[in-house]
């Protein structure tokens, strides 16, 4: 697996998958890449440069927690362009890999090709997901199943009264089946510290974030999945908003893995537009 040094010296690792025009890929989580697989296929269409953020995969723990911060990793991914040598890279974020990406292109417009935002983390663009917003996405799950236990527990997180995240892991996927739960418990994250330090203070600039995207001549593309409780696609037509050319893309009867859930139909919207 090859690795490349972080400004800070850290080695960090990354995958390369497929033939073409390289596709930087940037984890959520934080947590091991490996989740992302072939993103459903599309390594037939980029070759695709599959991040491993510091402290998780095989990238190495870094000295500094600190290093964790969202705003730091930026820096992690210019490293990694510079690395592959290339003058402009297309950059793919998923969840939390979307803040990276996003401050990203905040922070090197010129050196940003076309950008893609698979079920979006929405802070560092200050986008705020209310309580409300989610339990109307999940009341879309209501004929399910395992819903009455998983919609209590979400009812007890939206109100500060509980945090049993696991309880409301169905949300987050078209179907809760047998492949949906396996891959659930594989992609947990396994650095507690790269998670709590991630959004810490300092961490998003919204504002400053806004001003530079204004401007933004990127063509981008942001996708969710219609079922999507992380990245509820009202609250992501309203992170579209910020960027001048925008796509939003709402995959029916997906969840926050649109590519696990219909590979055919992430696909359709992915590889089409990069191609465009």
């Amino acid at each position: 697996m090859p690795t490349f040094s972080a400004p800070d010296g850290t080695r960090l690792a990354y995958r390369v998958i497929g033939q073409g025009d390289p596709l930087v890929c940037i984890p959520g989580g934080p947590s091991d890449s490996a989740y992302l697989g072939d993103l459903g296929g599309l390594a037939a269409h980029r070759q695709l440069i599959v991040l491993d953020l510091r402290g998780t995969g095989r990238s190495a723990i870094p000295e500094d927690t600190s290093s964790y911060r969202c705003d730091r990793l930026v820096d992690d991914v210019e490293a990694l362009r510079d690395h592959l040598g290339l003058c402009r890279t297309d950059l793919l974020g998923h969840s939390a890999g979307a803040n990276i990406a996003t401050q990203y292109v905040a922070r090197y417009p010129a050196r940003t090709g076309k950008l893609v935002l698979v079920g979006p983390g929405t802070r560092a663009v200050g986008v705020e997901i209310t309580g409300e917003v989610r339990r109307e996405v999940a009341l879309l799950r209501k004929d399910e199943p395992w819903f009455p236990a998983a919609f209590a527990a979400l009812q007890a997180i939206t109100e500060g009264t509980g945090s049993d995240w696991d309880a409301v892991a169905p949300f987050f996927w078209g179907r809760w089946d047998a492949v949906a739960r396996a891959q659930h418990a594989a992609g947990r994250p396994g650095n507690q510290d790269a998670v709590a330090h991630f959004g810490a203070e300092g961490a998003f600039s919204p504002q400053g974030t806004r001003a530079a995207l204004a401007s933004c001549e990127s063509q981008v593309l942001l996708l969710t999945g219609e079922f999507d409780l992380n990245s509820p696609p009202a609250s992501v037509a309203e992170f579209a908003e910020v960027f001048p050319d925008a796509t939003l893309v709402v995959q029916p009867g997906a969840g926050h893995y649109p590519w696990l859930d219909d590979a055919d139909r992430f696909l359709t919207a992915t590889a089409e537009f990069l191609h465009a």
